[in-house]
């Protein structure tokens, strides 16, 4: 693989259809997308892990939603490990990059350094939300934090949520390529059956932890039969393949799903971006009396903000914020 077709495919996102099973996919790598995420703050290994398995299940997640919308996964636990938050803008216009972001909140005192990443999490839930814009109410949807995996319990979303049997296949790591420097590597594959197969359940409960739905548990007959197959064939995929940089992902799904007819759509390309500036600060800050403003207000006379995605640092006059005027020294009796 030469140097050219590597850097063709960091940082993208192959949409792709099995059409012998009905099955629609992507594939997606995020390499210097997630170094950066990551390199914006100094978390330990465990809160790394996390960030980059939820980074990457937004990037496969967030493909489909339509130019401006935006897409935003998080993860709350009442564990040390107590937020991850991404968000995926859709692009602003047809052939612009995709942009996402994402931070994670965590207690450092509690961290289990040598427990499963996963476990930092606890009990809580993980949600998508989309906003589709001004004037549209926006789309939540919740399952709790269950199965072992971040992947189990979006596979688990789609099941309770949209009557959509899913499958990720994920590899994350810190590595070195020969010749090239240390950075974050990620990859991943998602298979869907397609929207249009009708949702076959029973209303005794799923399979799954606590009696939520499995994919297997809204499908039957040559559906789930397709399914089957479809997933034998993924679980032979080897993390270096999702990763790469030697596999591309034309090669992967030519390797995993050959007897399955796979057909691969335009692919979209994704960078860091922030959305943070100091007018959304501001705005956000309006909400506060002028009594609060002042608690926030340094000694040297400022109001200071920093982005927890990007650590973009702000300033700001204390007598222009908050939703109450402030008397001027010259005002009053």
């Amino acid at each position: 693989m030469t140097l050219g077709s590597q850097i063709a495919w960091d940082d993208t996102i192959l949409p792709f259809q099995l059409d012998r099973s009905d099955i629609r996919g992507r594939v997606a790598r995020l390499d210097g997308v997630l170094d950066e995420i990551l390199a914006q703050h100094n978390y330990p290994p465990a809160i790394e892990a996390l960030v980059a398995e939820t980074a990457l299940l937004t990037a496969l997640i967030g493909q489909t939603i339509k130019l401006r919308w935006k897409l935003s996964l998080q993860v709350r636990g009442d564990g040390p490990a107590r937020l991850v938050a991404t968000d995926y803008y859709g692009p602003t216009k047809e052939g612009e990059p995709a942009r996402m972001r994402a931070y994670a909140s965590f207690d450092k005192d509690r961290l289990d350094p040598n427990g499963d990443p996963f476990s930092q999490i606890g009990k809580g839930y993980f949600a998508i939300l989309i906003d589709q814009g001004t004037d549209m109410v926006p789309y939540q949807g919740i399952t709790p934090i269950a199965g072992g995996s971040l992947s189990a319990c979006a596979e688990t979303y789609f099941a309770q949520s949209e009557q959509l049997p899913t499958r990720f296949s994920l590899g994350y790591g810190d590595s070195k390529v020969p010749g090239g420097n240390d950075g974050w590597r990620a990859g991943g594959v998602m298979l869907q059956t397609m929207p249009e197969a009708s949702p076959f359940a029973t209303g005794d409960g799923g399979s799954g932890e606590g009696g939520l739905l499995q994919a297997t548990d809204i499908m039957d007959g040559e559906e789930e039969e397709n399914w089957n197959r479809a997933n034998l064939l993924l679980d032979t995929v080897e993390i270096l393949e999702l990763i790469g940089p030697h596999v591309q992902p034309t090669d992967l799904l030519v390797r995993l799903f050959h007897e399955e007819s796979p057909r691969v759509f335009d692919p979209q390309a994704v960078k860091f971006g922030c959305s943070c500036s100091a007018e959304k600060v501001r705005e956000s800050l309006s909400i506060y009396s002028a009594k609060d403003i002042a608690h926030m207000t340094t000694d040297d006379g400022i109001v200071t903000a920093d982005c927890q995605f990007c650590g973009a640092h702000y300033e700001f006059d204390p007598r222009t914020l908050g939703f109450e005027a402030v008397e001027s020294p010259g005002d009053g009796n």
